[in-house]
Order: structure tokens, then sequence, then C-alpha cells
């Protein structure tokens, strides 16, 4: 096997990438970037039926979202069918599978006559030893020989040892009765060409590693690292669905969610670095491990993914933030903001940054910077401009007028002004947060004042005073 890590993601397009498939890919992605890997990306889409462009591209998108980049080019499933099929034929070919003649109507009358005799419902099938020459010119189906004896050990660094009497394995069909190949040995056959050293996969493909086996050992392939991973449930304890609410990556991001804040709750969710809540990706790649993944189903917390994300917000390189804003507002069918306006959000993000968990919450703090004169107080800023309130900025605006325009300064002018007319700060501040932001709810004044510049903060002022 490879000394290389190479790890793979291969999801079935089925219209969205499910948010418990982001946590495979991310965990996939994790152990192969720290180690000096290789992640792959292969589209599961031998169900012709279901496989869709447009569902490939919602999970290349999903996958692009995340930040989560894979190496060489996507992998079709479907476009290895005749490597999978001369896969087949090579057992066939060795002797070690064979072609079974048997019908459907011949397979349900051998399972309804177990089932009547209390026996096992596994099916054996009579051609597995018949002689060749007594194959009938009638349809088949290639079976892979099962060891019939013994144990099959699947040692997984998740699961531990889970060990599989082997009659309680089948003949397991690799081709259909139209010679077109099984998932089971599509799976197989691609994950040993792509050169694949570690399946990172959901544990509700545990029992297949134990049929998968049997294709690694009659080829003679190594077999790779198995580790397989509980899947994912709501704070009710049952399996994530969409009474517990989104389940698509794409809807994520259309709630606000930074990539970087969704990283850091996915990798937490399922697997623990001691304490450790926040970290970066550098550290993720550092730590992560298969040792560290739980046996019990994660459950979905909305509460702590919005703390993660919210300190990955306020952790974030201000370009790279707002770079992230517009691209919530294109997912979101809003309009880009302006050159202008990014000019001013990058001015004021220092202040916007800290509280926000979403980008929505971080767009309502912004709202003093986005708005333009003039400003129309929403219904509870309003009641901060009643007469008194616009008689006490039009006396404030000619102090502010004169100030140095630094912050100390700023302050210093507006608690004189307060003092000098017996006054809490407060009973100013409201009236100021009205005017300016036309919110009841918005970051200090000053900083307002400071994003907004001289000219800017007189104008409002002066619009809200007349």
């Amino acid at each position: 096997m490879s000394s290389q890590v190479v790890t793979r993601f291969a999801p079935s397009p089925t219209g969205f990438l499910h948010i418990g498939g982001a946590r495979t890919a991310l965990f996939n992605w994790l152990y192969a970037r720290g180690r000096g890997g290789k992640f792959l990306l292969r589209i599961e889409d031998t169900d012709r039926e279901r496989s869709t462009p447009e569902a490939t591209e919602a999970i290349l998108k999903g996958l692009d979202w995340l930040g989560l980049d894979h190496d060489g080019d996507v992998i079709s499933q479907f476009e290895n069918a005749a490597r999978h099929t001369e896969v087949a034929q090579q057992l066939l070919a060795e002797g070690k599978a064979y072609k079974c003649f048997a019908t459907q109507d011949e397979i349900q009358a051998f399972r309804d006559a177990a089932r009547a005799e209390g026996k096992s419902t596994l099916y054996r099938s009579p051609w597995r030893d018949a002689a060749p020459e007594t194959h009938p010119d009638a349809p088949y189906v290639v079976r892979i020989k099962a060891p019939q004896g013994g144990e099959t050990v699947i040692r997984d660094q998740v699961q531990g040892d889970v060990t599989i009497r082997n009659d309680q394995l089948d003949d397991m069909v690799l081709l259909r009765s139209d010679g077109t190949p099984v998932y089971m040995l599509a799976v197989v056959v691609d994950d040993h060409d792509m050169g694949v050293t570690h399946v990172i996969r959901g544990d509700d493909h545990l029992n297949n590693a134990a049929r998968q086996m049997m294709i690694y050992d009659a080829m003679g392939w190594d077999v790779p690292v198995w580790a397989h991973i509980p899947l994912i449930h709501g704070p009710d304890g049952k399996k994530l669905s969409k009474r517990h609410g989104a389940l698509g990556v794409d809807e994520y991001q259309k709630m606000g969610y930074p990539a970087a804040g969704m990283r850091n709750y996915l990798a937490r969710l399922g697997w623990s670095h001691g304490d450790d809540e926040f970290f970066t990706d550098d550290q993720a790649k550092e730590w992560f491990d298969l040792g560290g993944i739980g046996k019990s189903p994660a459950r979905f917390d909305f509460k702590k993914l919005e703390n993660l994300s919210g300190q990955h917000i306020a952790a974030s390189d201000d370009a790279a933030l707002l770079h992230e804003l517009q691209a919530f507002l294109a997912a979101t069918g809003e309009p880009a903001l302006s050159d202008d306006k990014v000019v001013v959000l990058r001015k004021a993000m220092y202040c916007l940054k800290t509280g926000a968990k979403t980008f929505p919450q971080l767009i309502e703090k912004a709202e003093f910077a986005l708005a333009d004169r003039p400003i129309q107080p929403d219904e509870k800023a309003a009641k901060n401009l009643d007469d008194v309130s616009r008689s006490i900025l039009m006396e404030l605006t000619p102090h502010l007028q004169n100030a140095s325009w630094s912050r100390d300064d700023l302050e210093g002018v507006a608690n004189q002004f307060a003092e000098a007319r017996d006054m809490k700060f407060g009973k100013l501040a409201g009236p100021l947060r009205a005017a300016l932001a036309g919110r009841a709810a918005t970051p200090s004044v000053f900083d307002m004042m400071l994003v907004l510049g001289r000219e800017e903060t007189i104008a409002r002022l002066t619009d809200a005073a007349g």
C-alpha cells in the first residue's frame, strides 16, 4: 500500500450536499491534508435516474463554499463501468466467481422455504460449483465465491475490531444479468485504482466492509484502513432529518454562517481534541486523528454552531470577511455591495465583528454604514427623536463640528455637553443612535462617528434635528 495517505469523498448526487456528507468530506480532507496526503473526489453516479448534472454541481458548490479542495479531477464512477466489469471477468476466469442462472422466482422460493423451516434465508446458489458444460443458454448473474468457514475481522479505527462469521455472508452479485456491475464492486475497484489508503465514511457502511473485503482478498489487493464514523443525530437523539431543520450545506450558507465556523463546528461534531472548542484550520489539520472520533452519534446543536461562528467572525481577516459577505449576498439573491459601501464597511469592520454570530447579524449592525441619507428611523428609534431630543441634537452639533474627530475628543465633547445640562450620557446616546443609524441597537455612537467621518455625521445630525 502507498506510504502516502490517500482519502476520498464519494457522494451520490441526490440533489444537495447533506450536512452528514459534509462532515465526512471534512474528516477525509483533514486527515489527508494534515499528513501531506491526497484528498480525492468521486461522484457515485451509477444510478442514472437519480444522478443529474445539477445534483453533482450542488455537491461541488457545497464543497467549494466549505473550502474543501480536492486533488486531481472529479472521478465519475459510471464512466469506470468497463473497468469494474473487467475485474469481475478476471475473478470469473480465476474460479473465484461463478455464473448463477437462478431466476428471481427460484431465489424467492428458496427463501420462502427456508423461512417456513426456520432456517437462514441467506441464498445459497446451486450453481456455485456447477461444471461449465451444465450451464444453460440463459441469462445469468456473476457471483463472488464467499468464504464458507471461519470469520472476517474488520479492523476499524473507530469501532474497534468487528468480527463477522463468514457463514453470514452470501455469494454477493458482482454483475447483474444485463452485465452491469453492482455498486459494491464499483466502490472496491475505484478505491483500489485511485490508491485510496484510508476509507473514512459513515458507520451505516460498516457491514459493507466485510462484503467488500471479499473482493480485496480475491484480487490480492491491500485492504484500506477502515474508519466508520457514527451518524449525526438531531437534538432529540434521532437521526438528523428535515424536522430538525436544515439538511443541505447550501442552506447553512444562506443562513449566514461563515465557512470557517462551519468547518470548526463539523470537526467537533463527533471528534475532539482535549477540551478545545475553537480552533483554526491549521490546528485542525495538525490535531485531527482517527483515535479522537467517538463511537456514539453526535448531536447537532445550533447554539454551539452560532457560538463558534461568532468567534470565527470576530477572528477573521477583514478583507476575507468582506469577500465572504459578498458571497453570502449572492447566495441569498441580494445585490452586491458597491465599491463605496465596501470601503465604508472595511473601515467599520473593527466595531462590527464582535458579537455578530452570522452575516445577517453583521449586516444589521452595519446598517449605519450601509444606509444612505436621509436616514429613516425604525419605530423604536423614532421614539428617541421627539421634540426635546431634536433640540438637544441641534445644540450638540456645533460642538461636534469643532472636535478633532478622535475618539477621546468626541467622547470628551459629548460628556461635557451632557454634564453641562445635568443629564446622563444615556439620555444623549438614544437620539444619537436614531440620528446616525435609524436603529435603537447599534455599535458605539463614537465608533459610528469615526467610521462615518465628520461631514457625514454632522449631515445626519442636522437632518434629524431639523
